[in-house]
């Protein structure tokens, strides 16, 4: 390995994972390759790599990608964490997803993951009084991802959204670290309640596919919500709850279900 190579490997090995992968791809692949040298290879960090990827993909005649580029440059400028918090979600994905065999895949191609780097950012500009920016950022995600998260809502890192079709997450809800949701997940509200209204998820919690949890309702750490079921009542930690409305049925089976992604509810 050169020593380039190998230097960047010891202080950012994700990024370098990425880039490495990258080289590969294009030779097993050449007619990706403008893609891959614009998205990945032209970069030198993965920050860079991430403004341009969410500046491409939600930039319209409304609001050209050079401006979109720039306010991103801003965010990871700013604030390192929204960084550190994409290299997690990236190994999230990697280690949960049986269709992730490498960690570019979600730079490239994976909207869940484009979409939740493009929420940190919309948070960032809320949280700096730059409320429309947000809203406009929170409006193309969900025409181009299919992905609704309003840009007040905190969410933690580690996030693993599958599939990610129809995924909406309120202005008031919290999502912790390490949680794993799949397809047409809501984190609503029950009706026209103004003030805080939306779930609160705990870390390593795994959402199946379909299931709604509505309110301003607790669910605790480590617990699991069967696909399809529509949660209204708090849900202790390490539990898993199903049906509609979601009740108690055991158990979540291990210590990270969000990691296990094990959704058969016990059944051999």
């Amino acid at each position: 390995m050169p020593e380039t190579h190998a230097k960047l490997a010891e202080l950012d090995p994700v990024w370098a994972r990425i880039k490495s992968e990258a080289e590969t791809s294009i030779a097993e692949e050449p007619l990706l390759g403008g893609l891959v040298h614009s998205s990945i290879l032209h970069h030198k960090t993965i920050e860079s790599a991430l403004a341009y990827r969410i500046s491409l993909k939600l930039a319209s005649t409304e609001m050209p990608e050079q401006i979109l580029r720039e306010i991103c440059d801003m965010a990871y400028a700013d604030e390192a964490e929204i960084g550190h918090a994409a290299r997690a979600d990236i190994v999230a994905v990697y280690d949960r997803d049986p269709a992730c065999d490498r960690f570019l895949l979600p730079m490239l191609f994976f909207k869940g993951f484009q979409a939740i780097q493009a929420y940190r950012v919309a948070n960032w500009l809320w949280r700096q009084k730059r409320r429309d920016m947000a809203r406009f950022f929170q409006m193309r995600c969900s025409e181009v991802f299919g992905v609704d998260i309003h840009p007040a809502a905190r969410i933690g890192k580690g996030i693993m959204i599958d599939h990610a079709h129809s995924i909406v997450i309120g202005e008031t809800a919290v999502v912790g670290d390490n949680v794993s949701m799949l397809h047409s997940v809501t984190l609503g509200g029950t009706g026209k309640e103004e003030e805080d209204r939306h779930p609160k998820i705990g870390d390593g919690v795994l959402i199946g596919a379909g299931a709604k949890v509505l309110g301003n309702i607790k669910v605790g750490y480590c617990s699991r919500i069967a696909a399809g079921s529509v949660v209204l009542q708090e849900v202790p930690p390490c539990k898993t709850v199903a049906g509609v409305p979601a009740k108690i049925v055991g158990e979540a089976g291990c210590a990270q279900p969000s990691v296990a992604m094990d959704q058969l509810l016990g059944v051999r």
